[in-house]
């Protein structure tokens, strides 16, 4: 099935139409970007239409309307678009996570719609069962390219990311790395970030399998899987796990026991960029002897003063507060979100 331009909805699709305008962007990263191009309704419907007989994002529960369509030359490469809107805030969900990772999503999409946003959602190598082979270097690369996409093809005026879990640690690596695209971030939520090494030092296994993820990667194997027990969910590489589990692993961002400074060195990069962290209270991913206020107030002075959302009582993935997740969000983008044209490079 070809993807590469694909309208959905819970009846027929449209048909695609094209668009020969050039974005702020063209110049510099044209012929970085997949080569397919995204449906657009905006000739034949107006923006309340768009989606399909004006009822919005959301046909029914769980079901969205939208733009499929590929923007990069994997077959895992693969993204959904609700809202048709030179604005976009891209989620990047955590490990195991794909399209509906969260409860939010959908009433998030509603709510984006109406301030005339729109939200995607995609997949990339370590969406589903794939983090395990992956990597935050490879996830930044996929997210290039999907900004890219956005800017050469959708004439994108800027997009907010937003992470929940470990989608966290892809923000703050995709920002230091200083790519093209990046200068299209003008803001950038960061829900739940949480150490999946503290998490996984509860669990019994993790200490014995940490050296031996150490030593295969000592002895050039960290590209090899490690035995099933260490991670039964999905097979995992001694480099990943070592990332994720063991004390300043490259996934190792959010850590409790980090100094300020060990903190500033990872994240005070993210003072050039509009940031707000929302942490769940009752994250049940967050051992029971961490002070989560005192973590919050540490993380966004690292991040330069960012601002913060505590939500009391939620969950990790905030199924049980969706709706101040999704006020928060709201909030947050139409202050410190792009607003209309502007130009990074002036």
């Amino acid at each position: 099935m070809n993807l590469s331009s694909t309208s959905l909805s819970t009846s027929t699709a449209s048909a695609p139409s094209s668009s020969t305008a050039t974005s702020w962007f063209s110049g510099i990263v044209r012929g970085r970007s997949a080569s397919f191009k995204m449906a657009s309704n905006s000739s034949s419907a107006s923006a309340g239409d768009s989606l399909g007989g004006g009822g919005g994002p959301i046909n029914k529960k769980r079901q969205f309307r939208g733009v499929m369509f590929k923007y990069g030359p994997k077959p895992i490469q693969v993204a959904f678009k609700t809202g048709d809107y030179k604005q976009q805030v891209i989620f990047i969900g955590g490990l195991t996570d794909g399209f509906l990772a969260t409860e939010y999503l959908e009433p998030l999409a509603i709510a984006l719609e109406k301030e005339s946003w729109s939200l995607v959602q995609f997949l990339f190598s370590s969406s589903y069962s794939g983090y395990g082979i992956s990597s935050l270097k490879q996830d930044a690369l996929e997210l290039d390219q999907l900004i890219s996409y956005l800017i050469n093809k959708e004439e994108s005026e800027g997009v907010v990311l937003l992470g929940h879990s470990t989608g966290c640690q892809d923000i703050v690596y995709y920002m230091r790395t200083n790519a093209a695209c990046s200068r299209a971030v003008r803001a950038a939520i960061l829900q739940a970030p949480v150490s999946d090494r503290e998490f996984k030092a509860t669990l019994p296994e993790t200490a014995s399998m940490i050296d031996l993820a150490s030593k295969m990667i000592s002895e050039g194997r960290g590209s090899e899987l490690m035995p099933r027990e260490a991670n039964p969910d999905s097979p995992i590489t001694a480099y990943r796990y070592h990332s994720l589990c063991a004390y300043n692993g490259d996934d190792d961002m959010f850590s409790s026991d980090f100094s300020e400074d060990q903190l500033k060195q990872r994240l005070g990069h993210m003072s050039n960029t509009p940031c707000l962290v929302m942490f769940s209270m009752g994250d049940e991913y967050v051992p029971d002897y961490v002070d989560k206020k005192a973590l919050v107030d540490r993380l966004c002075r690292a991040m330069g003063s960012a601002e913060k959302v505590e939500i009391e009582h939620g969950h990790h993935s905030l199924s049980n507060r969706a709706e101040e997740a999704v006020q928060a969000i709201i909030e947050f983008v139409k202050r410190d979100g792009p607003k209309g044209w502007d130009d990074p490079w002036s």
